[in-house]
């Protein structure tokens, strides 16, 4: 059986390791963790979720806090959220900081990209997009992954911005429908993607799927996207995600036809990864029993995570004044009007429990909810355990490598940790 070295990934001049590590947000695809898929030859990406946030954290901006000090007067007003705006400037600023980061830092022959979730409304989804969308540009960004939407006028912000055909562009789809509707809408822009991502049922985070999700193949849904493609005489590289947890799996969808494979959750146990490291080993520790798909993501898609994680039933007040990446165009997010809901039935004055939605916004800036694919519960084998109790934590390297020439199922272990005389 081959390996995934046998293979390349062709996007314009650039020939690649067909690995892409996935965008996983908030901060947990780090500008560490692209780079070193960038210097393996592969593809990283970092993610644009809560871009302004992230930067505060790593240059010591007042992106959060200004914000809040502007709208503060509106933090009791749960009715109403539509006043709470982004500043524009600030935005763009930010994403091209957070993207130059990356870019100015970046060595080897692979590629940087960013994800860009389109679920991000921020009460000004078309407004903010484009910003989102053009400041990464600006910024050199190698290329977009337009992500958690189906990106229907997405091309048509950015067709004037003179990268737009020199950056590699794509989008994550986890149905043919959802591709032909992309083609359909972005036709007149006269360009295709450079690439699509197909993420499958097993994926982590957001799902492109009902709670019906266990009756859906990855397999299945590329090939039927292959067999269209065909008929269509379109070439446009096709990338698997989701469920792929060995090489043998990366190598198989590769024999298959497939230009590269996206993968995540293995990563999520690097040291490179944003999680902090008590968190790593939840992700470690985590068993079948734990890992679960449920709808407490107020975007409205089922989401898949750790059920242990903190953000779960907690009653968070909404801090839409400093964050407010979810509200709507008319300043509304399911939260919220879950929040109201619990705080009428309960009283004021009681503390109180959201079970059926969580404030996204907070829970993942403090990395309290824990989203993971399927295969989650087997980051245990890929690991060896101390004498503490604790699983040794990988290099992204290590990850890589492993995906890159594996075979036969097999997983390579790290090696086993020094212990103190």
């Amino acid at each position: 059986m081959k390996c995934v070295d046998d293979f390349r990934l062709r996007l314009g001049r650039h020939e690649l390791v067909p690995i892409v590590i996935g965008g996983m947000g908030v901060d947990i695809s780090t500008v560490e963790l692209a780079l070193e898929a960038a210097r393996l030859g592969g593809i990283g990406h970092i993610s644009d979720a809560m871009v302004p946030t992230v930067i505060d954290r790593h240059f010591k901006t007042r992106y959060v806090k200004d914000k809040l000090q502007q709208y503060k007067a509106n933090v009791k007003n749960l009715a109403d959220k539509s006043l709470v705006k982004f500043h524009l400037g600030e935005l763009e600023d930010a994403t091209r900081m957070h993207v130059r980061r990356a870019m100015d830092a970046k060595r080897g022959d692979g590629m940087v990209f960013i994800n860009c979730m389109e679920k991000l409304t921020m009460n000004a989804p078309r407004e903010t997009l484009k910003v989102r969308l053009s400041a990464a540009l600006d910024a050199g960004i190698d290329g977009i992954t337009l992500a958690a939407g189906l990106h229907l006028g997405s091309f048509g912000l950015i067709e004037n911005h003179p990268r737009f055909r020199d950056a590699r562009l794509g989008i994550i789809v986890s149905s043919l429908r959802a591709l032909q509707l992309f083609l359909r809408k972005n036709g007149r822009t006269n360009r295709l993607p450079d690439y699509v991502v197909v993420e499958g049922p097993l994926a982590g985070g957001h799902l492109g799927f009902g709670m019906d999700w266990a009756q859906y193949d990855l397999a299945a849904i590329v090939a039927e996207i292959q067999a269209w493609l065909k008929a269509e005489q379109l070439e446009i590289p096709l990338i698997p995600a989701g469920g792929i947890f060995t090489g043998s799996d990366a190598a198989a969808f590769l024999e298959g036809g497939a230009a590269a494979v996206q993968v995540a959750t293995r990563f999520t146990v690097t040291k490179e990864c944003g999680l902090p490291d008590p968190v790593k080993q939840e992700y470690f520790r985590a068993d079948e029993d734990d890992i679960e798909v449920n709808g407490i993501s107020p975007t409205g898609y089922p989401m898949r995570m750790i059920k242990g994680s903190p953000g779960i039933g907690a009653g968070t007040h909404p801090n839409c004044e400093s964050f407010g990446y979810l509200l709507d165009a008319n300043g509304r997010c399911a939260y919220i009007d879950a929040y109201n809901r619990e705080v009428a039935a309960a009283g004021e004055t009681k503390k109180i429990k959201v079970v059926d939605k969580t404030c996204l916004c907070t829970h993942m800036r403090d990395f309290d909810i824990w989203t993971c694919g399927h295969y989650a519960y087997r980051l245990k084998d890929t690991s060896v355990r101390g004498a503490d109790g604790d699983y040794a934590l990988l290099s992204a390297e290590h990850v890589f490598r492993d995906y890159q020439y594996s075979r036969d199922g097999k997983i390579a272990l790290p090696s086993p940790p020094v212990q103190a005389a």
